[in-house]
């Protein structure tokens, strides 16, 4: 059943996520895209452009959207009926499972580390989980570079040179000039308005 196996999924994502949502989200993509297929690939990356103009953390944000859409699609509830319902219910447990097991850990590592944040064992695991979140980081930013985000460089020429220029803009501006992150991603909203709504890049 569907909600069975949206509770077991978020509940293995939040407990093995390491590194925040950036690095959750290919470990989500794995799960829901690749093995379990409950969206595509464009829909993805349109979760992921959501989650991060919508408050809160992007990873919970993904699975509360994933959670909906997951049901909603689900043949047997479109069967039943009332697929809105059930979607808002699927949203609520998604969002619940991802969270329920990583927070019972941390109450129970934040005491350990407290009491033993200057033990060897303690300092040698943190020295090694800070290089695995960069990788998880870049495996993150690296499957987001598809076709569903930039256009097919032949069939979509101006798009995709007009998504390479915002993207290398954005990327100098925020990293070296800390560009308001709020206010370059309404700027780029408006860009995305004009080019491909207005324009029609």
């Amino acid at each position: 059943m569907i909600f069975l196996k949206l509770f077991i999924v978020f509940s293995y994502i939040g407990l093995f996520n390491f590194g925040g949502g950036y690095a959750m989200l290919s470990f989500i993509e794995q799960e829901v895209v690749v093995k379990q297929a409950w969206i595509s690939e464009a829909e993805f990356t349109d979760i992921v452009a959501i989650s991060q103009m919508t408050p809160g953390p992007i990873g919970i944000n993904c699975a509360t959207y994933v959670g909906y859409s997951a049901v909603v699609n689900d043949p047997f509830i479109q069967g039943v009926g009332a697929t809105h319902l059930f979607g808002i219910l699927g949203s609520i447990l998604a969002t619940i499972s991802v969270v329920w097991l990583p927070f019972l850990v941390m109450i129970w590592i934040s005491h350990i580390i407290i009491k033993h944040k200057d033990h060897k064992v303690t300092r040698s695991i943190f020295a090694i989980l800070r290089p695995a979140i960069i990788g998880l980081l870049a495996a993150a930013a690296i499957s987001l570079m598809n076709i569903e985000n930039f256009g097919h460089p032949s069939s979509q020429t101006n798009q995709f040179i007009l998504s390479i220029l915002i993207c290398l803009i954005v990327f100098c501006g925020v990293f070296w000039r800390k560009w308001n992150i709020i206010y370059t991603t309404l700027i780029c909203g408006i860009i995305g308005i004009i080019a491909y709504g207005l324009i029609g890049i």
